[in-house]
């Protein structure tokens, strides 16, 4: 069954990194809307493992073959976002309840905003409902496969933040 909605939608988060629980968002937010826009944020009070050209060029990388999504990034409160760039939706992605509890607030807020403006949940793909991109982190910072979690140029760009200290190369049955 396929459905179809019109207008523009926003996708946001920190993308840091993207992940395939990110890209099955993305995609399947292609295939609804006309056009999405994922907005990557730029929040003064986070720290990144990715500073903000890396983690737009390595979105670009993921999407450049899904022609009616584009990436930008924004400093202000999503809301205000998805208004500049005229969405009609914000979409966000639902991995446990834990996540619909976040995400009801947030929604909810927003509307409160700008009533223009929907939230639209879109569930997480069972096999996805575990990835997060600080699970990606934890997992290359102990070197762990990430072949499940992260396309091949992402895990390389990971490998390159995390490479093998003395403690994870010392022998330790001597």
């Amino acid at each position: 069954m396929s459905y179809s909605l019109s207008g523009r939608a926003v996708y946001a988060g920190s993308f840091d990194p993207i992940t395939y629980g990110h890209m099955d968002m993305i995609k399947r937010a292609s295939r609804l809307f006309d056009d999405l826009i994922i907005g990557i944020g730029e929040n003064p009070k986070k720290s990144y493992l990715f500073d903000i050209e890396t983690r737009v060029s390595m979105v670009e990388e993921q999407i450049q073959n899904i022609s009616n999504v584009s990436v930008q990034r924004f400093q202000n409160l999503l809301i205000d976002f998805a208004k500049s760039v005229d969405a009609n939706v914000i979409l966000r992605g639902l991995r446990a309840s834990t996540d619909f509890d976040y995400e009801f607030q947030i929604g909810l807020v927003n509307m409160n905003m700008n009533r223009n403006i929907e939230t639209l949940f879109l569930l997480a793909d069972p096999k996805n409902i575990f990835i997060s991109s600080s699970t990606v982190k934890e997992i290359a910072y102990f070197r762990g496969n990430l072949d499940s979690y992260v396309p091949p140029s992402i895990a390389e760009r990971l490998r390159e933040k995390f490479p093998l200290s003395e403690d994870q190369t010392s022998d330790s049955s001597d």
